[in-house]
């Protein structure tokens, strides 16, 4: 990813929203099924997403911690972990407001 901690969990939080999105409109359409098909879909939905995080999250920090930066590893993690929390309290907070 980026070594914009910011960019970095913002791009996570754009891509939840996507799978949520994707989702909420995609069960309207898909009616009640019982099949194997939507579990299989489910866990591999997670496994990607657990993959996609990996990568917005600890790519920059790895290659910075395995090329002797480690110092700017940890923060660059600390910084993308805290800005993707900031995002996610904005997010609850909104929609604690909107639902009273």
């Amino acid at each position: 990813m980026t070594n914009n901690p910011f960019k970095n969990a913002l791009g996570a939080f754009i891509y939840i929203c996507g799978v949520v999105t994707l989702i909420n409109y995609g069960s309207r359409f898909g009616g009640e099924n019982e099949s194997i098909i939507a579990p299989i879909a489910m866990l591999s939905l997670l496994v990607l997403s657990v993959s996609v995080m990996a990568y917005m999250f600890f790519l920059a920090p790895i290659r910075q911690y395995l090329d002797g930066k480690k110092e700017e590893a940890i923060q660059l993690l600390l910084k993308t972990m805290g800005s993707f929390a900031l995002i996610t309290s904005i997010a609850l907070l909104t929609v604690l407001l909107i639902s009273q």
